[in-house]
């Protein structure tokens, strides 16, 4: 490929997981140090006419592997008990879609390379990776694109948004003067149709306001002493603040400070006055310190099993579900902090679809925060969307949570759901995502 002269595609077809659907496996290299790894699961049931969607997921962090989404939320299969072999899931993803799960940034998972600490570079990089993908396997070139993420991929997900519609920008531009070079020539503009986030870590100075309603004041029962809560609330001001310096310089000096701060004084309490308090899931307490799901042992046994590995083509053979290196790097370059919500109106402007849901018992990225930040969203219909009435999501005429629709903006609030919907909530979740890849309305 002339535009990526380091390009190579090492692949395998693994037999595990859904061994109904083709599956791929392995390693895109995009350059001489960026080995992406991927795991792609073709639509249970495709398009006839051959236009079935690409979803691209991506977990959060900074640092935790796709793979963890494979095992445990949306792929076909999940983990066993004890990581030995999975079984099928019902309620995958790949239902109506192709799903191409990425490790992403550099370092995380199964991928490896060069050193990646902050969200736009991250973005860039998975720009690559995709054009690299519909280049390596052309008959998926008319599936239209949908780039989806949970929580930390809140940061992730807009910035990969932001990549590929200005490098298509670019392409188009270039289309027009024919001005194209010979090694632009093929490069494919990505049909991308929309983004989606799932309880997601976005707008930072927005969402920490709500921290303390949720663990005190929210429709579920209380999770702290009120007191605590007076406490989170009244740092609230003083964060906001430095969040603003963050917002303004977009720099470590002033980043750095606003993530510290706020993180102490407003999201520690949380987990400080309860080990069992489970900041993804007000609802399920864990049952060890620093253990919430033991699914993740079995996802690291089954990993890092000699003949999955084999299977995978994997080449890291040490694989845990977050790397710790690469969430301290993004720490230290001050990236959590930062306005990645500043990212979506342009998207919104050109017409690309927006889907935010969230679960409404997660704490650490809580639907509050998340409605709130979706509503001061600046962009031409943001007044419209404001004034909405939420409407009932129901799926098998039972209540699957509200929804709120205007132009190419929703937001899903879904009920009794913690942060890992396709998770907790497995047949709403496939429900949402069957009905936003087809453009259907949720009422």
């Amino acid at each position: 490929m002339e535009a990526y002269p380091d390009y190579r595609l090492r692949v395998k077809s693994p037999n595990i997981c859904d061994t109904n659907v083709t599956q791929y496996s392995g390693y895109l290299d995009t350059a001489e140090d960026k080995h992406f790894f991927f795991w792609f699961f073709e639509a249970r049931n495709p398009v006839e006419s051959g236009d079935t969607p690409v979803i691209l997921w991506t977990n959060g962090g900074p640092g935790c592997s796709s793979q963890v989404g494979v095992l445990m939320e949306l792929g076909p299969c999940r983990v066993n008990k004890g990581g030995a072999g999975t079984s099928r899931n019902q309620y995958g993803w790949n239902d109506n879609a192709h799903v191409i799960f990425i490790d992403q940034p550099l370092n995380t998972g199964f991928s490896y390379g060069q050193r990646v600490d902050n969200s736009y570079d991250a973005g860039k990089d998975v720009n690559v990776f995709l054009r690299m993908f519909y280049y390596s396997f052309p008959e998926y070139a008319s599936s239209q694109l949908h780039v989806f993420g949970e929580s930390y991929a809140g940061h992730y997900v807009p910035a990969i948004g932001k990549a590929i519609h200005e490098a298509n920008q670019v392409l188009v531009k270039k289309q027009q003067q024919g001005t194209l070079t010979k090694a632009e020539e093929s490069v494919a503009i990505l049909p991308l149709v929309s983004i989606g986030i799932g309880n997601g870590l976005v707008d930072v100075k927005t969402q920490y306001k709500y921290y303390a309603k949720m663990a005190c004041n929210s429709t579920y029962p209380p999770v702290l002493n009120q007191f605590v809560c007076y406490a989170m609330d009244a740092a609230v001001p003083s964060c906001t603040y430095l969040i603003e310096q963050c917002y303004y310089w977009q720099n470590r000096l002033a980043c750095i400070p606003a993530d510290i701060y706020c993180e102490k004084a407003i999201m520690e309490p949380y987990t400080a006055w309860g080990w069992h308090n489970n900041p993804y899931n007000v609802n399920v307490p864990c049952k060890s310190y620093g253990q919430c799901y033991e699914i993740e042992d079995d996802i690291i046994t089954f990993l890092n099993n000699p003949n999955t590995q084999r299977q995978l083509g994997a080449k890291v053979k040490d694989y845990t579900t977050c790397s710790q290196k690469v969430h301290i790097e993004f720490i230290l370059s001050g990236d959590i902090a930062k306005p990645l919500h500043l990212e979506i109106p342009p998207l919104l402007a050109a017409g690309i679809r927006v889907l935010i849901y969230a679960g409404d018992a997660d704490w650490i990225c809580n639907w509050y925060g998340n409605k709130a930040y979706v509503q001061a969203l600046e962009w031409p219909g943001q007044a419209e969307f404001n004034q909405m009435e939420d409407s009932l999501w129901t799926v098998d005429g039972d209540g699957a949570g509200e929804v709120r629709a205007h132009e190419n903006l929703t937001f899903i609030r879904v009920f009794g759901s913690g942060h890992f919907v396709p998770l907790d909530r497995p047949k709403s979740a496939l429900d949402m995502v069957n009905r936003w890849i087809s453009n259907r309305s949720f009422t």
